[in-house]
């Protein structure tokens, strides 16, 4: 972000994505399109709410991770979101993207990304399989799509 934000750079990014281009990113890539800028910190990648905490918003009001089953980091979403709860969570894992189209996207790739929003959604359907009602998340694979505004997936 120190290098970026309110440089003409960051103005060429809007304006390709206002025209409808397409920009991509990986890893700290990803995660500087969110709103919040989860592992934001110059020290170390380890803490989740650092000491820079705004990203460029290509996506609005939601914090992305990465690496997120190949590094063991299933719960750390938790840490931003119990301190911004309005915020929605998505850790995308290695070899696994989104394609974001206005407010919904699409996963591709081999692993998951895993979504963290208060609410559960099981493939199943089955509310049987109900996680506790806090600390909620779930899995979505390649071809599975989401609605950013409206919070769920799309069936």
């Amino acid at each position: 972000v120190d290098a970026y934000a309110g440089t003409k750079t960051e103005d060429m990014f809007w304006e390709v994505l206002n025209k409808g281009g397409v920009i991509g990113g990986s890893s700290a890539g990803a995660t500087i399109q969110g709103s919040y800028l989860a592992r934001g910190d110059t020290q170390t990648n380890q803490i989740m709410m650092g000491d820079h905490e705004e990203g460029f918003g290509f996506v609005k009001n939601i914090a992305i991770d990465q690496h997120v089953i190949a590094r063991n980091r299933h719960f750390d979403m938790f840490n931003i979101l119990e301190n911004k709860p309005e915020l929605l969570g998505m850790s995308i894992d290695e070899s696994t993207a989104v394609v974001v189209t206005g407010n919904t996207f699409e996963v591709i790739g081999s692993s998951y990304v895993i979504m963290y929003d208060g609410g559960f959604w099981s493939r199943e359907g089955s509310s049987d399989k109900q996680l506790p009602s806090d600390d909620l998340f779930y899995f979505l694979r390649s071809g599975d799509k989401y609605d950013l505004k409206k919070r769920q997936v799309i069936d």
